[in-house]
């Protein structure tokens, strides 16, 4: 009679509620836990930065978590194949070249400029998140380069001409 309790009205919540969580398949892939991990080195940095008075560089590390965090969720429930006209590999690795960059820079002035500990370990995190970044948009220009030569195929293109014609004869 009445929608107080429905059992059957908590299902689709349920489907919803895991229609936002990562796939399994894709979190145990490289992909994903390269993803994974930039998420949660850029939060760590972020955190880190703005416990040190270092804290002007707290912007790169926000920008690249909520980034990576975006492309997390994008790629996990397929958000990016409803959208064929961005090329996301692409896309993923401008991203990842510029944070890798951004972070190599902010760690080393972190580092160096700064005496305190948590500017310190601000540092060594930026580091590891480079490595992490740098790991993924590797492994990106590889899939960019492979994309761009044609795919796998190693055979050669088929001729369009016959031996035997001969269309430069006297």
């Amino acid at each position: 009679m009445g929608d107080i309790e429905d059992p059957e009205n908590d299902r689709p919540r349920q489907t919803i509620a895991r229609s936002l969580l990562p796939s399994k398949e894709f979190i145990t892939s490289r992909k994903g836990l390269l993803l994974l991990g930039e998420v949660v080195m850029s939060f760590i940095s972020f955190v880190c930065f703005g416990a040190s008075t270092a804290a002007a560089f707290i912007t790169a590390p926000l920008i690249e978590f909520l980034a990576a965090l975006f492309l997390l969720f994008a790629y996990s429930t397929k958000f990016n194949e409803r959208f064929k006209g961005f090329h996301w590999p692409l896309m993923d690795f401008l991203r990842c070249v510029s944070a890798s960059i951004i972070f190599f820079i902010i760690s080393i002035m972190s580092v160096s400029k700064y005496v305190d500990g948590a500017s310190k370990a601000a540092g060594v995190f930026g580091f590891i998140t480079t490595i992490f970044f740098a790991l993924d948009f590797y492994f990106i220009f590889n899939e960019l380069a492979n994309f761009l030569k044609g795919g796998d195929s190693s055979e050669e293109p088929p001729n369009t001409q016959d031996d035997d014609s001969d269309s430069d004869s006297d």
